[in-house]
């Protein structure tokens, strides 16, 4: 079949634009390619905001085509404007090169690494950027970009427009993106750059730098930005990032993630994070009535993706036994605490504030207050309680905010 992999980018709803749909196409179904998405490192994972870009890695390499995924740990010493109301964190490198090396663990997980002709090339952009002499990158590089063009760009506009600052270093994120993408065009014959629709500017840059330099055809296309039906972004709840490493977020949490999805994005959401074929899945859609079944399924799949299969099924047995056997299932996320502080009592908000299971005491006075906190299904009424060895079952304490967040308290 003709045009597999931009066919698929489409049938999913992952695209949003290219800079020429049809050309790449050809190009695309003519042979193997290498195409890059950039991940800045300001943290020590990726959260799942990342995980349509993944997605689009995971199907170029479906079809034959080999992903260069580079690690900013040039450009993350700068921050990426995009999106953004305010200047990010400014991080040092010694930061910098250990999210690197958590964040490039997660990709073994995603990426397929047993082909030699698809197998991911990583890449860090400090190698290049770090040694640029300044009047020599104005000379070459800084020619080919004009103020008029850069000022309309949505990542600066939208800035000046609200009257909110944007630093000189930050201005110029736009032009190291696209040096970035000359860079590997150069080294790796990398012809296309895969980005959110947030990054078109930066992306239409980079493919005007190759042709004023090198006189080269090049592509970039865009993948929609991921909003919840609620309008809410992707990649955050009120409990913080959904992490894609399991030190930060536990299996269990990342299944509860998916199973918590709103009736309106499963589908969306079956088609952009799982593997299934997107055909299957409107037939899958159709014949099921049962939403929550179309949920679990979708929470296996992501699961199975990220963590595998056998955390998928033991993740969807513990919410088995939690949620419709009110027991206490093995793979929900523990607290250890130790003997004497439940000897002594451990009062209720302090528990329900640790580990950030609720952010704040006030908040947690408000569930309360609410009737959202139990303790071994039990409702908790007083803010005052203290928890102590009384509470044990077995050798855990279960508790819970509201139907779906748990945890488990352990003795040490």
């Amino acid at each position: 079949m003709k045009n597999n992999f931009i066919n698929e980018i489409i049938s999913r709803g992952f695209f949003h634009q290219c800079t020429n749909k049809e050309e790449l196409a050809k190009i695309t179904n003519a042979g193997p390619i290498k195409a890059y998405i950039g991940f800045d490192c300001t943290a020590p994972s990726l959260h799942v905001g990342s995980l349509l870009q993944i997605m689009s890695l995971r199907l170029l390499q479906k079809y034959g085509h080999q992903p260069i995924v580079l690690l900013g740990g040039g450009t993350t010493l700068i921050g990426d404007p995009s999106g953004k109301d305010a200047t990010r964190k400014i991080l040092d490198q010694t930061s910098i090169k250990k999210n690197i090396k958590s964040i490039k663990k997660t990709f073994t997980k995603l990426l397929n690494f047993k082909d030699r002709k698809t197998k991911p090339i990583f890449v860090n952009n400090s190698d290049w950027l770090v040694k640029i002499n300044y009047i020599d990158f104005l000379r070459n590089i800084g020619k080919h970009f004009t103020i008029n063009k850069m000022l309309s760009f949505d990542s600066v506009k939208l800035r000046l427009d609200r009257e909110q600052s944007l630093s000189y270093m930050e201005f110029n994120y736009m032009i190291l993106q696209a040096y970035d993408f000359f860079k590997l065009n150069e080294k790796y014959k990398c012809i296309l750059q895969i980005g959110g629709s947030d990054q078109w500017g930066n992306i239409v840059n980079g493919v005007e730098l190759i042709r004023k330099i090198s006189q080269k055809d090049s592509f970039g296309l865009t993948t929609n930005l991921i909003t919840l039906s609620s309008g809410a972004k992707m990649g955050k709840t009120e409990s913080g990032a959904i992490w894609l490493d399991k030190n930060l977020l536990s299996p269990y949490e990342y299944w509860q993630f998916w199973r918590n999805t709103a009736d309106n994005d499963v589908e969306r959401f079956l088609k952009y994070f799982t593997d299934i074929d997107s055909s299957q899945i409107e037939d899958i859609v159709k014949s099921e009535k049962n939403i929550n079944n179309l949920k679990i399924l979708l929470a296996n799949e992501t699961t199975k993706i990220l963590h595998g299969s056998k955390a998928a099924e033991d993740s969807e047995n513990t919410a088995k036994k939690t949620f419709e056997e009110k027991g206490i299932g093995k793979n929900l996320p523990e607290v250890l605490i130790n003997k004497s502080i439940l000897n002594k009592g451990l009062n209720i908000l302090d528990l329900l504030c640790t580990n950030k299971f609720i952010l704040s005491k006030s908040e947690a006075r408000r569930a309360i207050k609410s009737n959202g906190i139990k303790i071994n299904d039990k409702l908790v009424t007083d803010d005052k309680m203290l928890i102590n060895l009384n509470n044990l079952q077995g050798n855990a304490i279960k508790v819970s905010h509201g139907k779906k967040k748990h945890f488990v308290v352990k003795i040490t």
